[in-house]
């Protein structure tokens, strides 16, 4: 499935709006940007460097699906993983729920196509509702950085890279070779 990059986050413009003289479709895409910006205010206006924001077709702007490459001191660099971004209905008083789309090999990432994510910003009891969700993203961006090894999703993966971490580089790279080297694929979305 295709998705539109954007570097405002704003629903896609309808099919049937393509033949909106120029002004006129500035216009709805000033409206569309004002709607979205209303419907999640806490949205980037532009993603984070090394981050790409788009809208899935025929989707809420509830639901973001976000392409990562992190950055080249990162072990899993040059990776580009997917990232499923979910608003709740009840955002901002509730925290995004984030899902890596694409497979690595973390210590606070479970290690299967579920792709949880332990990350102490959007826990419960550390969520306030004046974060913003670029900073939802940096945290993210960060977490590839520097693994929190004390928090983990992942237990034994947390142990090598705590005691052996030139296997778990090697590890973690060999998943990036595997998964990440690709565009992400990123699973359909209810019409």
């Amino acid at each position: 499935m295709s998705t539109k990059r954007i570097t405002k986050v704003s629903p896609p413009i309808s099919p049937a709006s393509h033949h909106i003289p120029n002004t006129q479709q500035a216009n709805r895409q000033t409206s569309n940007t004002n709607i979205a910006a209303r419907n999640s205010p806490k949205s980037p206006k532009r993603p984070p460097e090394g981050f790409t924001v788009s809208l899935p077709p025929n989707a809420s702007v509830h639901t973001w699906h976000i392409t990562l490459q992190p950055p080249p001191q990162s072990a899993f660099y040059p990776g580009r993983f997917g990232i499923l971004l979910t608003l709740p209905t009840d955002y901002p008083f509730k925290p995004p729920v984030v899902k890596f789309v694409t497979r690595l090999y973390h210590p606070n990432v479970t290690n299967d196509s579920l792709g949880n994510v332990c990350l102490g910003i959007l826990k419960a009891e550390n969520w306030k509702p004046s974060t913003k969700i670029v900073s939802v993203l940096e945290a993210v961006r960060n977490l590839l950085v520097e693994p929190q090894p004390d928090d983990p999703l992942e237990e034994r993966i947390a142990d090598e890279y705590r005691n052996d971490r030139a296997t778990w580089e090697q590890k973690a790279k060999a998943q990036v070779t595997k998964y990440a080297l690709e565009d992400p694929v990123f699973p359909a979305t209810a019409n």
